[in-house]
């Protein structure tokens, strides 16, 4: 059996990722937001968007329901919707909110459960696994783009080029002020 560690352990991982993403959006222009680079990309907003459409479905009644959940409109989520931005970080939010409280519920004897996710059988443990590199995958694009439009206004979300060696002594992080929620 799974021991509790490995919630602690997604939880954490979630949450990080979730706090990167937001990082990286404070950092992007309402303009930005809804540009894509060229015509067949997505901008951040259509990555939030189908982020948000992803991680809700996956995560609703994570132990008692499909994955892929009846009223998901996985191809609509790639279309840049009329949203606001405010509209956009509620659905971003109210997302990882289900997240937050799905991961706050499961048990470590959870974790070796079946689930389904169209119909196919995952254990509790690699449906969260999946779910955290594919959340991984497209934050990683939003970092991207946000800094690609701040250009040199980029605040480094981590350690920034040539201040690994002040990391490693620590003087690196008696200066950084980490961003609240």
């Amino acid at each position: 059996m799974i021991d509790g560690t490995y919630l602690t352990d997604i939880r954490r991982t979630f949450s990080n990722y979730r706090t990167l993403g937001e990082r990286a959006l404070a950092q992007t222009s309402d303009a930005d937001l809804f540009t894509p680079i060229d015509p067949d990309a997505n901008s951040i907003a259509v990555i939030m968007q189908h982020v948000a459409g992803n991680l809700r479905s996956r995560f609703q009644e994570l132990l008692t329901t499909d994955g892929e959940k009846a009223d998901r409109d996985r191809d609509a989520e790639f279309e840049a919707q009329p949203l606001s931005r405010e509209e956009l970080i509620a659905r971003w939010t109210g997302a990882w909110e289900i997240v937050c409280g799905e991961l706050d519920r499961l048990r470590p004897e959870d974790l070796e459960r079946t689930i389904h996710i169209r119909h196919e059988p995952f254990a509790v443990v690699e449906a969260l696994n999946r779910a955290a590199a594919h959340t991984a995958y497209h934050v990683g694009q939003i970092v991207l783009l946000a800094k690609h439009f701040a250009g040199a206004n980029w605040t480094s979300l981590s350690i920034p080029k040539g201040q690994s060696k002040a990391h490693a002594q620590g003087s690196f992080k008696r200066g950084f002020v980490p961003s609240g929620r």
